[in-house]
């Protein structure tokens, strides 16, 4: 003891910055205060609270008033849905990486330069691709060639060459970090349980449960929920292979009946169709995009390791209080409970009528952004499409969750129930009536499941200072189309409504 306080004494006896400045008081060690730039294309939703579901009982629809106080922290919001041209990005990006792989096989040309295998002393690293080797889409050589075309297919009936949407898996890695931060699942024995009254089992197995994904020789996913006894901080860390091409089918199978295969075929891949919200995405591509926005944010900082807020779909309290802009007497995302303006224009993009589509403008969803945005500078929250959340779908919502940032999470096996597996969707969309596109309004979908009625946008936690602590104002007037983008690398279904 005497040798551990002699050891103490010598540190602090030379150690700086102990010694200044405080005359002998603990005046603290303080960071530089720092505000994180915007993200391009999101607003700052300020912290706030809201009664959170239906205010009052509709008969109509039957509808229950169940509304529920809660509190929200800050966070950026995407200001428009997910477009076609944005999500086109990220295919094209994994698109690049499959033939940047291939550009460095040895079975096509194996031109190393595509990856990079030491750093600028020579040490050897993680291998990864290297990015600012361009593809050589002009002029390749017979190896080349091949490595680009492998990534093709030919369609036998028009000769039209297309991605081949059956390659475009993307990889992604996910720390679980609220299993990690439980007490049960502490590597240090003594931390586990705190009651001194029950003796320490330093021998004790504690299992954990970890997402694992592969590819096996077949070409399919093949994800597993597997068992194993705690080890280390990598046992939280869960695998995911997901296809992320949207599935251009949709328009046809969710609407029986009808001539849709138009859509199908152009929808997604024309030009025309850039800035409308991008569909048949499921719960778990929107993640996989979630997941690969983040790693495209840190790679543009020029260093590995760096740590920014993960772009993430929103929880489910997060997406009412931003739709409503923190006001409890509003049902849909505009302020009114009547679907026009004063003027006679439509505030958004669903069905008007009966069997009529195009009062509003469109036919099927409409550009992001055509109508006027919410309070807080959100567009289409209310129509257009029904997004995607984050909260796993249970019958009683958030009354079951903590008034704090709420949100209820499963992660749902492989072999568990399939109506384990649903996720909340919000916000309704072209082809539902104005009761489902209110804002106070739940409904779900499986979080496999691909529609033509459904897309997403992403949100990230907010870290700045503690001026922000009231909410946003001032509403934005209606924007046709996207600005322009800063400069980057190259690189018939009905909705479910339920009671509250």
């Amino acid at each position: 003891m005497a040798a551990l306080a002699a050891v103490l004494l010598l540190h602090t006896s030379c150690s700086k910055s102990l010694s200044g400045g405080g005359g002998g008081e603990v005046t603290g060690v303080r960071g530089r205060a720092w505000n994180e730039p915007q993200p391009y294309g999101m607003v700052l939703v300020k912290r706030g609270s809201i009664q959170v579901g239906a205010q009052e009982q509709d008969s109509l629809w039957g509808d229950l008033p169940e509304a529920k106080g809660v509190s929200v922290d800050a966070f950026w919001m995407d200001e428009k849905e997910v477009s076609n041209a944005l999500y086109r990005q990220f295919v094209f990006y994994v698109r690049d990486s499959i033939i940047r792989e291939r550009l460095a096989d040895p079975a096509y040309g194996g031109n190393d330069d595509f990856k990079i295998t030491e750093d600028k002393y020579g040490e050897a690293v993680t291998p990864h691709l290297n990015w600012s080797k361009p593809i050589p889409w002009r002029k390749p050589n017979e190896d080349e060639q091949r490595a680009i075309e492998s990534v093709y297919v030919t369609d036998p009936i028009t000769g039209r060459k297309m991605l081949d949407a059956s390659q475009m898996y993307f990889r992604y890695e996910v720390f679980d970090y609220k299993s990690y931060a439980q007490r049960r699942y502490r590597l240090d024995a003594e931390r586990r349980n705190y009651n001194t009254d029950i003796p320490v089992n330093y021998n004790e197995e504690i299992l954990i449960s970890k997402d694992t994904a592969f590819i096996d020789d077949d070409g399919h996913i093949v994800s597993n929920v597997i068992e194993r006894p705690l080890s280390s901080a990598y046992d939280f860390l869960n695998t995911y292979i997901v296809n992320i091409y949207p599935d251009t089918t949709v328009w046809v199978n969710d609407f029986a009946n009808a001539y849709t295969e138009q859509y199908s075929r152009y929808y997604f891949s024309n030009p025309i169709y850039d800035d409308y919200p991008v569909v048949g995405v499921s719960w778990e591509q929107a993640n996989a995009f979630c997941a690969w926005r983040t790693e495209y944010l840190k790679s543009s900082y020029g260093m590995r390791g760096i740590e920014v807020e993960p772009f993430r779909l929103p929880t489910e309290a997060e997406w009412e209080y931003a739709a409503r802009a923190g006001n409890n007497d509003q049902r849909y995302s505009w302020k009114t409970d009547v679907t026009r303006t004063e003027k006679g224009c439509f505030n958004g993009n669903f069905k008007p009528g009966d069997g009529d589509y195009s009062k509003d403008g469109y036919i099927i969803t409409s550009p992001v952004g055509a109508y006027s945005s919410n309070d807080f500078g959100l567009y289409d929250m209310s129509g257009n499409v029904a997004e995607w959340t984050s909260t796993a779908w249970s019958e009683s919502g958030v009354q079951s969750t903590a008034d704090i940032n709420p949100d209820y999470q499963y992660q749902a096996a492989a072999n568990d129930p399939y109506r384990l597996k649903r996720k909340v969707i919000r916000g309704g969309s072209w082809k539902d009536a104005s009761h489902y596109v209110r804002a106070d309004v739940r409904t779900w979908e499986y979080q496999n499941e691909q529609r033509s009625f459904v897309g997403f946008r992403c949100v990230r936690t907010y870290l700045g200072t503690n001026k922000v602590n009231v909410k946003s104002g001032g509403a934005k007037k209606s924007t046709k189309g996207s600005s322009p983008a800063p400069k980057q690398r190259s690189g018939g279904g009905g909705s479910r409504s339920v009671r509250r």
